[in-house]
């Protein structure tokens, strides 16, 4: 018959014991009796009376789960950041072409170009022989009753997709412009580290969609976000489009809000999934 004992610290007992003392005794500094105590452990058997063992918990993580996963997300971050950072010092204050489709300095060319440059030495760990892929924007007339340029298209992770949907912002006009803005700052006190940065804006430098990367966590100490992009401000020189290369651009989450949280218009942030590995770390 299968006998279950309770394991006793020692520690407990020795309070157990303390609490069993003459209070008087030890009111007038008198010690406890001195004297071997006889501690006994007690363990678990089977049915055959043998001492079963108690395995440690491991600490070490599955592969592929949040450990190995979080350092590839973080390097494929730092990865990125630099060679934006890279771009930005190679551009040196130039305006930079960015009027055809095949220019890598229009805004959203930019950020996939810095995505498609470093994809390769990544993979999700369900899907391993699939090449990562960043999606489009979704097209206008799925777009609607928004704006162009608010989201990108659904595609999913086992076609390649590592990024997730972090937060998102769509103007309700069904709610108060006032409520519409605590919403939108909401949204963006939400920012992280390499979240890509996809709107629908009317502001200062345009009216239309821009992509940007986030390259550090919202700030609440000083309310505002950094970021790198390119095209969100240039000019037309002889009808060629081009556009300035940012990095580490500062402003205030009040200065988003005013440029997307209008009528029809919003945002999304896309994020990196965990679950990434090294694909030098695949079968």
């Amino acid at each position: 018959m299968k006998e279950k004992w309770l394991l006793i610290p020692l520690r407990v007992l020795s309070a157990l014991l303390a609490l069993l003392c003459p209070m008087g005794a030890l009111a007038e500094g008198g010690a406890a009796p001195e004297g071997d105590i006889s501690i006994v452990e007690f363990v678990e058997l089977d049915e055959n009376n043998r001492e079963i063992p108690v395995d440690p918990p491991s600490s070490d993580a599955p592969e592929g789960e949040a450990g190995t996963a979080s350092a590839a997300k973080e390097a494929f971050i730092q990865d990125i950041i630099d060679l934006g950072e890279k771009l930005y010092i190679q551009a040196d204050g130039h305006l930079q072409r960015a009027h055809y489709s095949g220019d890598i300095y229009v805004c959203k060319n930019f950020t996939v170009y810095l995505f498609r440059k470093n994809r390769d030495k990544y993979r999700l760990a369900a899907w391993p022989d699939v090449q990562l892929r960043i999606p489009n924007n979704l097209p206008a007339k799925k777009c609607k009753p928004y704006s162009y340029g608010y989201c990108w298209e659904d595609i999913p992770a086992e076609e390649g997709n590592p990024f997730e949907i972090a937060a998102q912002f769509l103007y309700d006009p069904s709610l108060s412009a006032e409520e519409n803005r605590e919403l939108a700052l909401d949204f963006m006190r939400q920012v992280r580290r390499g979240d890509y940065f996809q709107m629908t804006a009317k502001y200062s430098h345009g009216t239309g969609a821009h992509s940007a990367i986030m390259i550090s966590d919202y700030n609440p100490e000083t309310g505002t976000v950094h970021w790198m992009d390119s095209n969100m401000a240039g000019k037309r020189i002889n009808g060629i489009r081009y556009g300035k290369v940012q990095f580490n651009a500062e402003e205030s989450i009040d200065w988003w809000v005013d440029a997307f949280c209008q009528k029809t218009r919003g945002a999304t942030l896309y994020r990196l999934r965990d679950d990434l590995i090294f694909a030098e770390d695949t079968p």
